[in-house]
């Protein structure tokens, strides 16, 4: 984290922000994709959690600049955002004051049921908007998930694994704000593994992401969808 502390006519003012992609939760990379045209003071905003009124406050807008060349370094990390794979061999989690450590490598699979049909619907939707604004012709060599959809799976894949309560949709999908707060480094990979695992949301199987691409290349995208859709793996 780089901090520093300025002059504002409110008083001295603390500003912190990630000095590095690692350091930045999904929340803050979500927001920032939020604003296509984000300026200055809200992507710091966004980073330190102070808000644009004490930004603008600041006196002497020289203190700003340090921030602005930190942003711009991350700008350019973030683009090479979905090109990490690496998924952690466990989750902290912060709730209530405890800490409670989720072991992801142990069990990729999405229980129980509720969460596995509510995940494999976020994932089917997710492919098929895609789909429909880009054309289904080769739509696997792009396809990116968004972060909104990412943070939905992970959400209720750790709801009940992190609360240690009954599946509950509506619950899970309020778990949501507890995913924001992961490291997008460490959130993302693992939301990846099951949007290229769709639809065996379950224990994945050696070379699951190969077998799937070879069985899309034999097959028209639109027809796989419908029979998944369909189908219970």
């Amino acid at each position: 984290m780089v901090k520093k502390t300025v002059k504002s006519l409110g008083g001295a003012l603390s500003i912190s922000i990630p000095s590095g992609i690692n350091e930045i939760t999904l929340g803050q990379v979500m927001e920032l994709q939020e604003k296509p045209q984000l300026n200055d003071l809200e992507a710091i905003s966004i980073l330190s959690g102070t808000t644009v009124s004490e930004l603008q406050n600041i006196k002497n807008v020289d203190d700003l600049y340090i921030f602005g060349e930190i942003i711009l370094l991350l700008a350019n990390q973030l683009k090479t955002l979905y090109l990490n794979d690496k998924i952690p061999p466990r989750i902290v989690f912060y709730l209530d004051g405890g800490r409670k450590t989720v072991d992801v490598m142990r069990n990729l699979s999405v229980e129980p049921a509720g969460a596995f049909f509510a995940a494999r619907e976020i994932i089917a939707e997710e492919i098929n908007e895609h789909i429909k604004k880009h054309g289904e012709c080769d739509w696997q060599s792009v396809f990116n998930p968004s972060l909104k959809a990412c943070s939905q799976v992970l959400a209720h894949y750790f709801f009940c694994r992190v609360t240690g309560k009954k599946f509950n949709e509506y619950e899970a999908e309020e778990f949501g704000n507890e995913i924001k707060k992961l490291r997008v480094m460490e959130a993302l990979p693992i939301a990846k593994h099951f949007f290229h695992c769709y639809p065996n949301l379950s224990k994945p199987k050696p070379g699951c992401l190969n077998q799937l691409l070879q069985r899309w290349k034999k097959k028209r995208e639109s027809a796989l969808l419908k029979s998944l859709s369909m189908s219970i793996p």
